[in-house]
Order: structure tokens, then C-alpha cells, then sequence
């Protein structure tokens, strides 16, 4: 079986970031607890970014593979 590198490293970056995102949510914004603090900023701000260019990164990887096809004969 072949794998897409890109597609892996999309996908990776998709779990871990949305895993940040969804520990964060739960533990530091709605349980109680001290202020936010600006490294949590940052890391929230990281992690949507990791997320974004992960979805980017699968979608790019889509369309390449969509694009390697042969053409279908008519």
C-alpha cells in the first residue's frame, strides 16, 4: 500500500491540533481556574494555525492526487 506523505502529515497535524484545542477548551476555559496567561494565548493561536494548515495541507493533497489520475477514456 502506498501512502501520501502529505496526507499523513495533514492528518497528524489535524488530530494533534484539534486534540489541543479540545483539552484546552475543557481544562483551562471551562472548568475554573486562574487567568489566562499570554503562553496560553500563544498556544491556542499555534494550535489553530497547526490546525488550519493541516486542513490545507490534506485538501492539497487531494487535489494532486486528483490531478496524477490518467485521464478517464471517453
Amino acid at each position: 500500500m502506498i501512502y501520501n506523505r502529505q496526507k499523513v502529515t495533514g492528518w497528524i497535524m489535524v488530530i494533534v491540533a484539534a486534540a489541543y484545542l479540545a483539552y484546552f477548551l475543557r481544562v483551562r476555559v471551562l472548568l475554573p481556574g486562574p487567568l489566562l496567561t499570554g503562553q496560553d494565548w500563544f498556544n491556542l493561536i499555534t494550535a489553530i494555525a497547526v490546525l488550519i494548515i493541516g486542513i490545507a495541507n490534506v485538501r492539497l493533497a487531494a487535489m494532486r492526487a486528483q490531478n496524477r489520475r490518467p485521464p478517464s477514456p471517453k
